[in-house]
């Protein structure tokens, strides 16, 4: 029982304190929203249409093997239910809500609940006692919603209860995900990369019964399927969440959560690029708002524990 008291300081103290290794931590995470910015195009240019979970499946699950592959091990005995609710929080359920949203909202509107996520763990943190977040810091976060808002903002905005309460429980769950990643850390002497292969695998297993109750589109798997599959699973499942559960230990929360606005400006500016959407001025501005939100709450300095 002694452990359990002593495992976060002792994940914490194994975290680099330097000023450039949180600024290299700090980059490599925010790759992780980028990443996620593609899944609106990729979901709605090359995955078969209706099949959420079945989406939310591939991307978990050879996510999660790839990564056992490279860092096996069971969690000890302590942690299994931990790494489960984790899983849970951070794929299981953040995974279908993250599809059933992409699939029956436009990827602005989606983006418009997800950048309450920053506030949403700062309330949550508040709440419960784990930390202290600067009014500054709040203030970003205010900013980088209000430019998602104004990035996203249309005249033909198609508002559909069940995509908007999907997006509002992924944020949610995600945003609990986040502030327990960075609770609890990960067991003494295990490489975090089996404490993501894990949450990858129990997120898929928690998604996989929902296929035949939720899929009803067709089963074509064509190249561009595969391609789309693969880069889900691989590029935005393995590789994103490795770098981003790294950086949810090292970084405050609301740190953190703020790189997640990066998503949805990724998700804009490809609109604009590969899909020809026009960007109006208003538009154009809230996307330099955004970006700026995202980026002061960077540099605010760290309190101490």
């Amino acid at each position: 029982m002694r452990a359990s008291h002593t495992d976060a300081d002792s994940t914490h103290a194994r975290e680099p304190r330097g000023a450039s290794s949180i600024l290299g931590i700090t980059a490599a995470a925010a790759l992780a929203p980028i990443v996620w910015g593609t899944t609106y195009l990729v979901t709605s240019e090359l995955l078969p249409p209706d099949r959420p979970m079945t989406a939310g499946v591939l991307r978990a699950v050879p996510a999660g093997l790839l990564l056992l592959l490279i860092s096996p091990g069971i969690p000890g005995r302590g942690w299994r239910l931990k790494t489960a609710v984790l899983g849970v929080l951070n794929i299981g359920l953040f995974f279908p809500m993250l599809f059933v949203a992409a699939y029956r909202l436009p990827g602005g509107t989606a983006a418009v609940v997800g950048s309450a996520q920053p506030l949403v763990i700062i309330a949550m943190s508040t709440a419960l006692g784990w930390g202290r977040t600067r009014p500054v810091q709040i203030g970003w976060a205010l900013v980088a919603a209000v430019g998602v808002a104004l990035t996203t903002i249309s005249s033909t905005v198609r508002l559909d209860a069940i995509g908007l309460a999907a997006a509002a429980i992924g944020t949610a769950s995600m945003a609990t995900g986040i502030v327990l990643t960075k609770r609890w850390g990960v067991p003494p002497n295990t490489n975090p990369l089996n404490s993501t292969a894990w949450q990858l695998l129990v997120g898929g297993m928690v998604i996989f019964p929902l296929i035949p109750i939720v899929d009803d589109g067709p089963w074509a798997i064509d190249a561009e399927a595969v391609l789309g599959y693969a880069w889900l699973s691989v590029i935005g499942g393995a590789m994103a969440y490795a770098l981003w559960f790294r950086g949810a230990r090292a970084l405050p929360s609301a740190s953190i959560s703020l790189l997640g606005v990066l998503s949805p400006l990724t998700a804009a500016a490809l609109g604009w690029i590969v899909l020809g959407q026009n960007m109006t001025a208003l538009q154009c501005a809230g996307f330099g708002v955004a970006l700026i939100g995202s980026t002061a709450g960077q540099f605010m300095p760290r309190n101490t524990r």
